[in-house]
This record gives structure tokens, C-alpha cells and sequence, in this order.
């Protein structure tokens, strides 16, 4: 999960005049989680990290073994199944917010992870042999998918503002 912490001046001036005249900041931050997670979903389908980079593409490697196994998938990693894309939620309280998925691959693609990072198992091989296979088999590199792009700083701000306006 990735909590967004609202220590910027625009963020933290805003919610204390929030505070001021809710009792409860859930709808105020319910409104910030879909706010992210539709963001983070355009950002994926997109190929772009929150800074804007694109996502580092599936190795030659990996394409090769994809067109082995006959699986039809491009060059964009993240999109392969849209599981991940789908799997995104948030959890929203008074006191803050955190959003992020539960898919099992999510944390791999978030940070990245060496060849073999989560041990190895002995694998068939051809004939008699009993290969050991790296988990994951090659390292993965880090494709950040969560995290608050600039135009959701802006977003952010303007939700706040709605909320503020609507209570005066």
C-alpha cells in the first residue's frame, strides 16, 4: 500500500480548515482515494511512472519466452492481463489514506527484484535433468506505479478546494 502523507502546505493548510468544520475527513479522503486509484489505473494503461517516465520495457528475453509459449502480449509491461490495473483499491479514514493492490506481483513491479530473490526450485528438464530455476528467473526491473504525479498534486488541491467551497 502506498499512504500519502499530507505534509505539503497546500495539503496540510486545506485539511486543518477541513477539520475545522467536519467531524469526520472519510468522505473527504473516500473522494482522494478514487481520485488516485483512476489516476493510477490511466497511468498504467498509459506505460507512465507518476514522475511521468515510461515504464522499463519487458526484456528481449521475456518476449522471446512470450512468443514461445504462444502468449500475445506487447512490449508494455503492467498491461499484460490488467490484473494488476484492476486489483488497485484504497482504504480511506479520518485520519488518512493508503492505496495500493493486493495482486500478488504488485510489490515486484513496484520495487524490482533480483534474479533468484525469492530462492529457486529444481525444475524438469529435458531427459533426466533436474535443473534449478531462479525465482524470479531474471531480474525484474522497478516500474513505480503508485505514487502522485503532478497532476495529482493539482488534483488533490482542487478536491480539497470543492470541499472547502461547498461547506461555506
Amino acid at each position: 500500500m502506498y499512504t500519502l502523507k499530507f505534509n505539503e502546505d497546500g495539503f496540510e493548510l486545506r485539511l486543518k480548515q477541513l477539520e475545522t468544520q467536519l467531524s469526520d475527513l472519510s468522505p473527504v479522503m473516500q473522494d482522494l482515494g478514487e481520485l488516485l486509484v483512476q489516476s493510477t489505473q490511466d497511468r498504467m494503461l498509459k506505460g507512465q511512472q507518476p514522475d511521468g517516465k515510461p515504464f522499463a520495457p519487458r526484456s528481449k528475453t521475456t518476449l522471446a519466452r512470450y512468443a514461445a509459449r504462444r502468449v500475445r502480449f506487447g512490449p508494455q509491461p503492467l498491461n499484460k492481463s490488467g490484473e494488476l490495473r484492476q486489483q488497485l483499491h484504497y482504504q480511506a479514514s479520518s485520519a488518512g489514506l493508503s492505496w495500493g493492490s493486493n495482486a500478488i506481483q504488485a510489490a515486484v513491479m513496484q520495487f524490482g527484484a533480483q534474479k533468484g530473490a525469492f530462492g529457486s526450485y529444481e525444475g524438469k528438464g529435458f531427459g533426466d535433468t533436474t535443473p534449478t530455476i531462479s525465482i524470479p528467473w531474471g531480474n525484474i526491473p522497478p516500474r513505480p506505479f503508485l505514487g502522485v504525479s503532478e497532476g495529482d498534486r493539482s488534483a488533490i488541491v482542487e478536491e480539497l478546494e470543492d470541499w472547502l467551497g461547498g461547506l461555506e
